[in-house]
């Protein structure tokens, strides 16, 4: 490469922001849960990408296991009671297990809200309540979409 060519593609470099799509995350709107996974349940290429990166993902807070707790779960659709409490064997590929720095305020089951943390892949037991999560937000926040 001479120097021209590398002058010109510099030149042009900003321009191509505007001709290749972003995902999700550089875009800042919030992920799908299913996009974290394959059809086969394991990670997808994309979670694996963004693991240990701070992303957004949008969902429902179902009810707590517990009160006074620091994580509750993510749900693709409103839940009026816990979606369950099973071994990473059962995990459903719509949920996502959500760790606060603080306990949290309880958001009504049908209420939309966005959650942003950073993602861990792999099996974690909860130390506190056993609960078994194949995929997290840890250091998270959330708010009312």
């Amino acid at each position: 490469m001479d120097r021209r060519q590398l002058v010109f593609g510099l030149g042009l470099a900003p321009l191509a922001r505007l001709l290749l799509p972003l995902p999700a995350v550089a875009s800042g709107k919030p992920l799908k849960l299913r996009t974290l996974y394959n059809k086969d349940r394991s990670f997808s290429d994309l979670a694996k990408s963004l693991e240990g990166s701070r992303i957004s993902v949008d969902g429902y807070m179902a009810p707590p296991l517990k009160a006074d707790s620091q994580f509750f779960v993510l749900t693709k659709i409103p839940m009026a009671v816990c979606p369950f409490c099973e071994s990473e064997a059962e995990w459903p590929r719509d949920i996502l297990a959500i760790y606060t720095k603080r306990t949290f305020e309880v958001v009504a089951f049908n209420r939309k809200i966005v959650t942003s943390g950073v993602l861990e892949l792999g099996t974690f037991k909860d130390p506190e309540t056993g609960f078994v999560s194949r995929v997290r937000l840890v250091d998270a926040v959330y708010e009312r979409a």
